[in-house]
């Protein structure tokens, strides 16, 4: 599946896509909930993108891929690192201590700062007036959702200003690891590609897990059927499918069109929390969330490029 021209596709193909990336990664979040309730977060993450990178890799070796190249290696490990290793590990770490709702909307404020960190490199133009207007909400929102979240119904609770800090850090790193991505393509292959990074983070993440102290005390009968389901539906289905599909769809969509899984997926996950969850929402946090899911608006439709510019690369805006 190297890069090479493809015919254009059906809207029953194109929405198929669109719903998977949407539904699924939107639900990723409550789901990761429901694993780590009884499974060491990191070592829980970093088993599963080791998992679904490794078999990915494999299948597209054994689909003819050539070997990559140990220098793509080592753009993979960089990039596996900031995206999964920082950026899935933070997030990871941020259900523990707030509600999944909460995680995917703080999650939501990496198009701001790729707009920021974009410009202050020099890889994207200033931004617009309404990208500033959407980095000003996305502030706003921010704040609310600091001030007034009410942290139940989640594994260790006391720890806010911890879960926030984790998910915004791994929001950031995520964001320099995409602008890196940009220009430095481990193979010609998005998919192989993709499957390097996620072994590369994976591994990252359950060694981290493992300097943590995760394992001293654990047990596997420890784990419940809940959590085992949802790492199985984590593997498949959120780093296979889900990616699958939205690597996909960079492939025959102007990136602005595919990255609106940035603010479909937040509202998703608000719900999903609400309905399986037990997570309340009061007005303040509402609030919040209604300006940053403006914001991401803003700043991803507001930042479209003009068409004889240069697409992103499909490493660049990974999201699951």
């Amino acid at each position: 599946m190297s890069d090479t021209a493809i015919s254009p596709p059906s809207r029953v193909a194109l929405l198929t896509a669109f719903l998977l990336v949407y539904l699924i990664w939107g639900s990723t979040y409550v789901v990761m909930k429901f694993a780590v309730a009884t499974m060491p977060p990191l070592l829980m993450a970093g088993t599963r993108y080791a998992l679904a990178g490794g078999l990915l890799y494999l299948v597209m070796r054994w689909s003819g891929e050539p070997r990559p190249t140990w220098k793509g290696w080592g753009f993979a490990a960089i990039i596996g690192l900031c995206l999964l290793g920082f950026g899935n590990g933070g997030t990871t770490m941020g259900v523990v201590y707030l509600p999944s709702s909460i995680t995917a909307l703080l999650v939501a404020t990496v198009p701001m700062f790729l707009a920021v960190l974009g410009w202050l490199s020099g890889l994207s133009p200033r931004p617009t007036k309404w990208v500033t207007l959407g980095l000003g909400a996305g502030m706003a929102g921010m704040y609310l959702l600091v001030a007034h979240t009410k942290a139940a119904a989640v594994k260790e609770p006391g720890h806010t200003g911890l879960g926030v800090f984790a998910v915004l850090l791994a929001s950031l790193v995520w964001s320099i690891g995409s602008l890196y991505a940009k220009n430095h393509r481990p193979a010609s292959s998005p998919f192989i590609s993709g499957g390097m990074q996620m072994l590369c983070g994976g591994i990252a993440m359950f060694v981290a897990g493992l300097v943590k102290g995760e394992a001293t005390g654990f047990e596997f009968a420890q784990i419940t059927a809940k959590s085992w389901m949802a790492y199985a539906y984590l593997v498949t289905f959120g780093s296979i499918v889900a990616f699958t599909a939205y690597i996909w769809l960079l492939r025959v969509v102007e990136p602005a069109l595919a990255g609106t899984y940035a603010f479909v997926n937040p509202v998703v996950a608000v719900l999903l929390g609400w309905a399986f969850a037990g997570e309340v929402l009061n007005p303040q946090m509402l609030g919040g969330a209604a300006l940053i899911v403006l914001a991401v608006v803003l700043v991803v439709l507001g930042g479209r490029r003009k068409p004889n510019v240069p697409a992103t690369t499909p490493e660049a805006v990974i999201k699951a």
